[in-house]
């Protein structure tokens, strides 16, 4: 079997100030730099052989904690970027829906009918990180391959493995530094653990993780 860990970026001042980042290519946080140093020093598996990362910095730079943790180089891969926001990069959910209502009652109410201006929907969002996680996996095979990436993109992915129609993907939570354990075994999949923040321990109740709306 090749397992697969998909974990999401740590924490960013945009997910604070409730803005969809998109592709905006926004760092993270001191409390999400934080939160990858937890993630390091309490990652739930001893053996990694491969680490891919979406190419924007809040995934790379959470996906470098682990990498240096096992002497491993990053590989950068665009499939595994955010969904493209187009007009609603860097907005708020309120400056948002003063201007375009129906599509963002879509994006929470009917996301599989979601048409964002000028930007991606989640079709085309799940088309291109699950078709290049199969592709990885056959590269893999047998082998233990982490990937950091983004909520939506997390979400869509587990969505489309675990044949869950996309109108229900915002039932996947997905935290800042969420572990998700997955095992492979030809067309046969195992999820092992959705949404695990256990590395975070005593700062899931102090204010180190904020920003866990489904706002990316």
């Amino acid at each position: 079997m090749t397992r697969v860990i998909l974990i999401r970026h740590g924490l960013t001042e945009w997910n604070n100030a409730g803005r969809y980042q998109g592709q905006s290519n926004t760092d993270l946080s001191k409390d999400g730099y934080n939160q990858a140093k937890l993630l390091a020093e309490n990652f739930p598996v001893e053996n990694v052989d491969c680490i891919y990362s979406s190419d924007l910095k809040r995934a790379f730079a959470t996906a470098e904690a682990i990498a240096r943790k096992f002497k491993l180089e990053v590989i950068t891969d665009k499939a595994f970027r955010e969904l493209d926001f187009g007009d609603w990069e860097g907005l708020t959910y309120e400056e948002i829906n003063k201007v375009w209502p129906e599509e963002i009652s879509n994006f929470f109410g009917a996301p599989e009918n979601l048409s964002i201006p000028n930007g991606e929907t989640f079709t085309q969002l799940a088309e291109r990180s699950v078709n290049r996680l199969k592709g990885i996996i056959a590269e893999n095979n047998g082998k233990t391959v982490v990937v950091f990436a983004h909520g939506a993109v997390i979400r869509s992915m587990l969505a489309t493995l675990m044949h869950i129609p996309l109108h229900y993907l915002w039932s996947l939570r997905q935290d800042n530094t969420a572990v998700n354990v997955l095992r492979f075994d030809g067309d046969y999949v195992m999820v092992e653990t959705i949404n695990n923040t256990a590395h975070l321990g005593k700062y899931l109740s102090t204010g180190i993780v904020k920003g866990q709306s489904p706002k990316k």
